[in-house]
């Protein structure tokens, strides 16, 4: 079981068992909405269960997915495709440990020009 929340601790989450590798986008949504890239890990729906949802804000960024994040405290949590049968979850919203590493990077060609990917992870430009 794999615990966290928002900074506030208005919106906790739980999910059942082991996360999946995260990957970091560097699109400009994610860079906008979190201040830098994004990290984040695929959860089955099923399988997350959300308490103090109704501070949960969505925003709705593109035609295909919609964000979440906390109306108190303005936390970026979850990038939701609503019609698949998971949720992308923010790896700094977990309680550690984690027991997961980052494991790609994806959309490096909008990636900020003040850093440099210097991991050695494979590197997606979309």
């Amino acid at each position: 079981m794999h615990k966290g929340s928002c900074l506030c601790g208005a919106v906790t989450f739980e999910i059942e068992g082991d996360l999946r590798a995260p990957d970091a986008c560097h699109c400009s949504k994610c860079r906008k909405q979190s201040g830098h890239f994004f990290a984040s890990t695929d959860v089955p729906k099923r399988q997350i269960t959300i308490q103090g949802s109704e501070s949960v804000t969505w925003y709705q960024s593109s035609e295909k997915v919609r964000r979440g994040f906390c109306a108190v405290c303005g936390s970026s949590m979850f990038w939701d495709p609503p019609h698949h049968d998971w949720i992308a979850v923010a790896m700094g919203a977990f309680d550690s440990p984690t027991e997961t590493k980052l494991k790609m990077h994806i959309f490096v060609a909008d990636k900020g020009d003040y850093y440099d990917i210097t991991d050695n992870l494979p590197q997606n430009a979309q």
